[in-house]
């Protein structure tokens, strides 16, 4: 009858290998506090979104509107070698403020006219406030002389507007303007308003009607 005998062990282990374990990566601070910051700045879009939205179904801002209601030309030439204009030109505005809680300051409001995209007239209108849905009249006068630079084409279309009695004018409001929403007043902005206008010619006792042009407005 045969015997097995045990065979003593060292301690070498003869078995697969293990793989180490990998360290753990610690998250630096640098990373943590990018985080909190993106988080931050999002939730502050985020409110101020909400805030405008809010705002906006409140007070429901709405266009003010601009209109020339009435202009006429009681002289409108070209003299010295075409190269002077002399006119003598009058608007009536009318602007409204369709607003039921905003109010508006005009700190300031210039017009200036031109004709082919010749300046040649320049005239100021007072400061005021307008109130919620309102309407407020203005007038704009424009007389003297001015230096334009027309070419042979532009000359030939104004001797064509002066036979059909009606000039093809631009004027261009420059503004500045706050606005007043209950006890908070904006900072001033300066919207273009631009009137592109068919005058009449009304010399020698001529008369023809004006027709009321709303004006682009943009903010």
């Amino acid at each position: 009858m045969s015997q097995t005998q045990d065979v003593p062990l060292n301690d070498a282990y003869y078995g697969p290998s293990v793989p180490p374990q990998k360290p753990q990566r610690k998250r630096s601070r640098g990373c943590c506090v990018l985080s909190t910051f993106l988080k931050v700045i999002i939730s502050i879009i985020v409110i101020l979104g909400i805030a405008a939205l809010i705002f906006w179904l409140v007070v429901r801002p709405t266009e003010v509107k601009f209109y020339v209601v009435g202009a006429e030309l009681k002289e409108f030439n070209l003299t010295n070698g075409n190269t002077l204009i002399n006119y003598d030109l009058s608007m009536n505005i009318t602007v409204r403020n369709p607003n039921k809680r905003v109010g508006l300051y005009y700190d300031q409001l210039d017009a200036i006219a031109s004709y082919k995209g010749e300046r040649f007239g320049w005239a100021n209108m007072p400061r005021f406030y307008q109130g919620h849905k309102n309407t407020t009249n203005l007038r704009a006068d424009f007389s003297g002389q001015q230096l334009v630079l027309l070419n042979t084409f532009e000359i030939n279309q104004f001797n064509q507007d002066k036979n059909d009695r009606y000039f093809y004018i631009d004027v261009k409001l420059y503004s500045r303007i706050r606005f007043k929403i209950g006890a908070l007043k904006t900072r001033r902005v300066k919207p273009d308003i631009e009137c592109h206008l068919r005058i009449p010619l009304v010399s020698n006792g001529s008369f023809s009607m004006f027709e009321t042009t709303r004006c682009d407005v943009d903010f």
